[in-house]
């Protein structure tokens, strides 16, 4: 009986140490930033959407349900927290296309509609809710391709027309034309994510041929030059303040930025997000989204506050909307 006591003692002690242990490596891994589950989009839940922001509204159009092909677009108001529909897209029904807004209209061009890779390019002016054709778009018919607007300008750049692309175009909307560029080092790849932080643009993430990509670069318009940031697969081991564990390297995922820092956020079915410094050209892991893991969302800011909605996970469509609160800490009970 003696011997029984003092092994249920110990056992009794060094669960009593794995258990201080284990609540101590919790404490330290705790991750600022809290999701706030906003109005659900009113469409059909969708994955590969297209969007663009234009004052407070954010305007989400195209995409694909799982059975079928859409050119439907709402107009999210992010003051009030609901939804508007909005003039059907006039281009066909398509996923994975891309936009940017220059000048208080929004653009939408390339994509997927089920059979045919797209290079066609629209322009939607919200002042009369009207759509128009305009040139089309100046390289290869593709899909899953970059869009954003920096400097005044739009631009599309990467994507997969049957091959894997690097090539990026400017267009000019005041003249309606489309101009290659030059200078892009990186590797080729589809399904990147970009934001923008002081009139520069920053990409990563993608993949090539099965290969998911890590290298990082930043676009600045008044040069029309790419600079390398540091690759977002591995830490610097001179440098203490980049994180050991961090896990960027994904494709597929949702990007915005807000307060001049930027975010990539799920692919792959993933719920994590990081923030990027640009700055310090730093990354650090925030709390994940509280939703579902997921894959072909898309992502925006307005206003220095960012959103997350729709996308996938298998063959499991979503329409929920969750908003980022990068200061905040996390909250149960606050959805």
């Amino acid at each position: 009986m003696t011997i029984l006591k003092g092994r249920t003692l110990i056992t009794m002690l060094l669960l009593g140490l794995v258990f201080v242990s284990c609540t101590n490596n919790d404490d330290d891994e705790e991750l600022l930033g809290n999701w706030i589950k906003k109005s659900s989009f009113d469409g059909p839940a969708r994955s590969s959407a297209a969007s663009f922001v234009i004052g407070s509204y954010a305007y989400v159009a195209t995409g694909y349900t799982g059975d079928e092909y859409l050119k439907d677009l709402w107009a999210y108001n992010s003051d009030g927290d609901y939804w508007e529909q909005k003039a059907n897209f006039t281009g066909v029904a398509r996923s994975s296309a891309s936009g940017f807004s220059i000048d208080g209209n929004g653009y939408i061009g390339l994509g997927y509609d089920g059979t045919n890779k797209l290079k066609d390019f629209y322009q939607y002016n919200p002042d009369n809710n009207t759509w128009t054709q305009k040139t089309d778009f100046a390289g290869t018919a593709r899909y899953s391709a970059v869009g954003f607007q920096v400097g005044g300008k739009g631009y599309f750049g990467t994507g997969y027309d049957g091959n894997y692309l690097k090539d990026f175009y400017q267009y000019d909307a005041n003249s309606d034309t489309w101009t290659q560029l030059n200078g892009f080092s990186g590797n080729k790849r589809r399904n990147a994510a970009v934001f923008v932080i002081d009139d520069k643009a920053y990409l990563g993430t993608g993949v090539n041929n099965d290969v998911y990509q890590t290298d990082f670069w930043m676009f600045d318009p008044s040069t029309e030059t790419w600079t390398r940031k540091r690759d977002i697969d591995q830490d610097d081991d001179d440098d203490d303040s980049y994180n050991d564990d961090y896990n960027i390297v994904r494709s597929n995922a949702s990007a915005f930025s807000m307060n001049g820092l930027g975010y990539i956020v799920a692919g792959a079915s993933s719920k994590t997000i990081w923030e990027y410094n640009p700055t310090t050209d730093v990354w650090n892991e925030k709390t994940s989204l509280e939703g579902s893991g997921r894959t072909d969302a898309i992502g925006f800011g307005i206003n220095e506050r960012g959103f997350v909605l729709l996308g996938r996970s298998g063959s499991t469509y979503y329409d929920d909307v969750w908003e980022f609160k990068p200061l905040e800490e996390q909250n149960d009970d606050d959805n």
